[in-house]
This record gives C-alpha cells, sequence and structure tokens, in this order.
C-alpha cells in the first residue's frame, strides 16, 4: 500500500499562500514514504488526505483544511510510531525554556538587582538552554532513526 498523492487544483497556481500549504504537505507525505510505517498508520494518513483531495469549499478553508491535515498526520506519526520532523524538539523546547528557565531566571535576577526592569534578561537565557536541549534530542532522534526527512516551513 502507498500514500495517496495530493492532488493539484487549479487554485494552487493562483493563490502562492496556498500553493506553500500544498507543497509543505506534499513533501511531508515524500518523506514519509521514505520511512516504512505500518498499514494502519498510513490508511489514517490516506483517509486525511482524501478528505484533503475531495474538499468542496473556497480556498480560504481549503488552506485551513490542508494545514490541519498535515498538524494531523504529524501527530499521527509522533504519537504512533515516534517519528518527528526535523527541529521538531528544537521548537518545542525553544519555549519551554524559555517559559521553565527564562522567567524564574529574570524573577531572580530582577529581585536580586533591585529592579524588575531586568526580568527580560532570563529569557534568552531560558531559550538558549531551551535551544541545546532540543538540538541534543533531535541529535538523538535522528542517531535512531525516529526523524523525518522533512522540516516545517
Amino acid at each position: 500500500m502507498s500514500l495517496t498523492p495530493l492532488t493539484s487544483r487549479p487554485s494552487f497556481e493562483e493563490n502562492p499562500k496556498l500553493a506553500k500549504a500544498a507543497n509543505n504537505l506534499s513533501t511531508l507525505l515524500s518523506a514519509i514514504e521514505f520511512k516504512s510505517i505500518p498499514d494502519e498508520q498510513e490508511q489514517k494518513i490516506n483517509e486525511i488526505i482524501t478528505g484533503v483531495n475531495n474538499f468542496p469549499g473556497p480556498d480560504p478553508e481549503l488552506l485551513k483544511q490542508i494545514k490541519s491535515a498535515q498538524a494531523a498526520i504529524l501527530k499521527i506519526l509522533e504519537n504512533e510510531l515516534g517519528l518527528v520532523a526535523k527541529n521538531h524538539y528544537q521548537l518545542q523546547w525553544l519555549v519551554l525554556g524559555m517559559a521553565t528557565f527564562g522567567i524564574p531566571l529574570g524573577v531572580v535576577f530582577g529581585i536580586s538587582l533591585g529592579n524588575l526592569a531586568f526580568l527580560g534578561i532570563g529569557l534568552p537565557i531560558g531559550m538558549a538552554i531551551g535551544i541545546a536541549v532540543g538540538s541534543s534530542k533531535d541529535k538523538q532522534a535522528n542517531e535512531e532513526g525516529r526523524q523525518l526527512g522533512w522540516v516545517a516551513k
């Protein structure tokens, strides 16, 4: 069994945002083809793509449909198979680092210096910590063969 391709529409050539989203989804499907995934997950992905291919709505609604289909496919791959896109953990941990390390460090700096205007100093520190942790997790996923050859654009 193989994955159903995304069918091209004339509106893809007219609308650059729609074309970019469709190209992004098509490249994701191509990256999935390189990994051997079980038939059950392949069938779920095919159902999602069939829903996009048969969508009768206008372009703005189609754009939302394509983006939600991409998110649903990525969720299936991550939750059921452990496959992630390139830089997945780096982007995830960037936010977590800012929230879990950056804000508390900023509060510590602000209180210790006696001026809470220094609260923002902790955010770039937390961002750097998050990127470092995420990069190491991405490297580990790549070594384990759980990383797709696809980057979200």
